[in-house]
């Protein structure tokens, strides 16, 4: 019976070779539904066979369940055979964890790891038990157990030492730096997070820089989570070194994939050397070349699949260049993110007619992925064209996120206070500061971010500022006064250099000129030293020039004015710069300036008759009022889906982490530069898989 066995594999073989599945699964079949009797050990090679081909192919993860459990049962009758059960542990745990049922797979995770620790020390019981923590540790991280997922990662890291291991090691000791630093960091823990990040450091720089350069996973996953940390603790110039190496090695790994696609003359590989992925990387099977391994057989695991690393790197490269006005290369970076994030998204078999009701749950953690990387992209477009005043491109863009979320409503929770932002900074650019406040309210009530939380106040205020009466300066008051009082307690500079500039409109308002220099001036030095923000640098020259003059510093103030024009134009900043223009014609006609001041007041009603003409296209779109409207999002609530929204909300827990992407709303020019705040038409610029 044997033989028969044999034959009936070897069939199955060529069935998969030739891309057809099915037959290749009746084959394997017919042994296990055979009257004649096999060798347990046959029955058991034969379903785990089975398991593979379901979940390398398909969404059959029921099925393929049934085969490894009725596996399982087989092997508690064989004393041996370990290499068996610890294959049909590893492929039942992934089973359980793609249909959510993560006790049961915590369960059959500890009854592996107890096999290994029985076994002989050797090296093939090590690579199985770093198997297994890997994925006990990711189970533990969607029950939010986070430290017994880090104990968990420990352990892996032993036995990858006692192999002598060094790519195993850096695997753990950068998931637990990734445990620490986006799902467990607070003010107890920061001194943990930073010892997690220098021992990632010490571990890469032993290995030898020949391993290391076949480590693409390894050094993606690394130097994104020290770009994460950067951006936590704001140092945004040591980030760019990252960003830039990680940019640098995308083109490479994309110019050596593009020349081993030239000498690829089958897209088919075998079943023997085509390992299965980790389900809870998403199931769709993809080449080898599409892959970035972060650990060797038989974890074989990736954090992301390389589409999403190198959407996240396009991504990374738009943050840091957008505020430097670097649209050009943003707006590539944003159409090739969005393409591929969109092709990806079909694969899953999510077209334009798909809701999160309809997801199979195998697909819902893989496609939460793909669906949080759109909103950062898209989110990133709405500031890029918000900043040039493209009203309408900036509507399309939000409109898409808006339609995103009601699609997706769970998958996308995090996105419901972006989206809310987000349309404050809209209806502020257009002078809707009623609608921009409302909004910027409504986003601060909705988001669990402190960070997000002071941001949106401060935008809120401004707005306030903006309307100008006796009644919203009390609101803007109201809003300031509370996060001012808190602000050495900030985590970062940019909700430092937002409440700054906020308060010193404040002051302004309360004709303190004097202190509203000062702290004008200590959020320029952050916004140019620290953050390396052009918009806000200019915005705050503006600022600081108008207080300048009034305080009758004219030369101060030309200097300051000077250089805030030559920012707005790089950036193409229209509203800024009628703003800069409107100030400077105070200026001229205050010094008798008479030839300048016609000059730049000409200048200044040409950039304000192109901003009207914008405003008006802008509102008279179908999306405008869709948009300011002082409505919150609605969502249809979907009953059926009860258990897919706990695994969703567990697993969008385990997310990027990358800070808003959208930054300070700017007060707009002034009818008079001694009517210091009253500020008239209003602006903006930046937001976590």
């Amino acid at each position: 019976m044997e033989a028969a066995a044999e034959g009936l594999w070897g069939l199955a073989d060529e069935f998969e070779k030739k891309g057809e599945i099915g037959k290749a699964v009746k084959c394997l079949e017919a042994i296990c539904q055979s009257h004649a009797s096999f060798l347990p050990i046959v029955e058991v090679k034969t379903r785990l066979r089975i398991a593979t081909l379901l979940l390398r192919h398909s969404h059959n993860v029921n099925h393929a369940k049934s085969h490894l459990e009725r596996s399982q049962l087989l092997l508690n009758s064989i004393p041996s055979c370990f290499d068996l059960k610890c294959r049909t542990y590893s492929l039942l745990s992934q089973c359980y964890h793609l249909v959510g049922a993560i006790p049961p797979q915590k369960q059959i995770l500890y009854k592996a790891l107890h096999l290994t620790s029985a076994a002989a020390p050797d090296v093939s019981a090590k690579l199985w038990c770093c198997n297994f923590n890997s994925q006990l540790a990711n189970a533990l991280i969607i029950e939010g157990d986070y430290q017994n997922s880090i104990s968990t990662l420990e352990s892996g890291y032993v036995s990858a030492t006692q192999i002598c291991y060094p790519e195993l090691q850096m695997f753990f000791v950068a998931s637990i730096l990734h445990v620490r630093l986006l799902m467990q960091w607070d003010d107890q823990t920061a001194n943990e997070v930073e010892r997690a990040l220098q021992r990632c450091n010490q571990v890469w720089e032993t290995m030898p820089s020949d391993r290391r350069a076949h480590c693409m996973g390894l050094l993606f996953y690394n130097e994104l989570l020290h770009i994460f940390y950067r951006l936590r603790v704001s140092d945004y110039k040591n980030a760019v070194k990252h960003v830039d190496k990680l940019d640098a090695a995308m083109k490479q790994d994309s110019k050596s994939r593009g020349q081993l696609t030239r000498f690829t003359t089958t897209t088919t590989t075998s079943a023997g050397n085509d390992s299965l992925e980790p389900t809870y990387f998403g199931n769709a099977k993809r080449a080898l070349q599409d892959k970035l391994f972060l650990a060797p057989p038989p974890i074989n695991g990736e954090w992301l699949p390389k589409s999403a690393v190198y959407a996240l790197v396009d991504l990374m490269v738009i943050i840091f260049g957008r505020p430097k006005g670097n649209f050009k290369e943003c707006d590539k970076r944003i159409q090739s993110g969005i393409h591929i994030i969109k092709e990806e998204l079909i694969r899953l078999g999510i077209t334009d007619d798909v809701r999160e009701v309809d997801l199979q749950h195998s697909a819902i953690w893989m496609a939460g992925v793909y669906l949080m990387l759109l909103m950062q992209f898209l989110e990133n477009k709405v500031a890029v064209e918000l900043t040039r005043s493209e009203f309408l491109e900036a509507q399309e863009a939000l409109v898409q996120m808006k339609n995103w979320f009601i699609r997706f409503p769970t998958i996308l929770q995090a996105c419901e206070s972006i989206i809310e932002m987000l349309r404050g900074q809209y209806s502020h650019s257009v002078g809707c500061y009623n609608e921009a406040a409302f909004h910027y309210v409504e986003a601060a009530k909705i988001t669990e971010s402190k960070s997000m939380q002071i941001m949106c106040q401060a935008y809120a205020a401004i707005s306030y500022f903006c309307i100008g009466d006796a009644e919203s300066s009390s609101q803007a008051l109201d809003l300031i006064g509370p996060v001012y009082r808190m602000k050495d307690s900030f985590v970062g500079v940019r909700e430092e250099a937002s409440i700054l500039f906020a308060y010193g409109l404040l002051l302004m308002k309360q004709q303190d000129l004097q202190e509203a220099r000062n702290r004008l001036a200590k959020g320029l030095q952050i916004a140019h030293v620290q953050m390396g923000n052009l918009q806000l640098v200019s915005q705050y020259l503006t600022i600081l020039g108008n207080l300048a003059l009034a305080l009758h510093d004219t030369g101060q103030a030309r200097e300051i004015l000077r250089s805030s024009l030559t920012l707005a134009k790089k950036l193409g900043d229209v509203p800024t710069q009628i703003w800069v223009l409107s100030v400077l014609t105070g200026l001229f006609q205050q010094l008798g300036e008479r030839g300048n001041q016609m000059e730049n007041d000409e200048y200044r009603r040409k950039k304000f008759d192109e901003l009207q003409s914008r405003l008006a296209d802008a509102r008279s779109s179908i999306y405008h009022i869709e948009l300011i409207d002082k409505v919150k999002l609605q969502v249809q609530q979907f009953h059926e889906i009860d258990m897919k929204r706990t695994m969703a909300g567990e697993s969008m827990r385990v997310n990027l982490d990358i800070p808003e992407s959208v930054g300070l709303s700017t007060p707009m020019p002034v009818p008079s530069s001694s009517r210091l705040v009253d500020l008239d038409t209003g602006r903006r610029g930046k937001r976590k898989l």
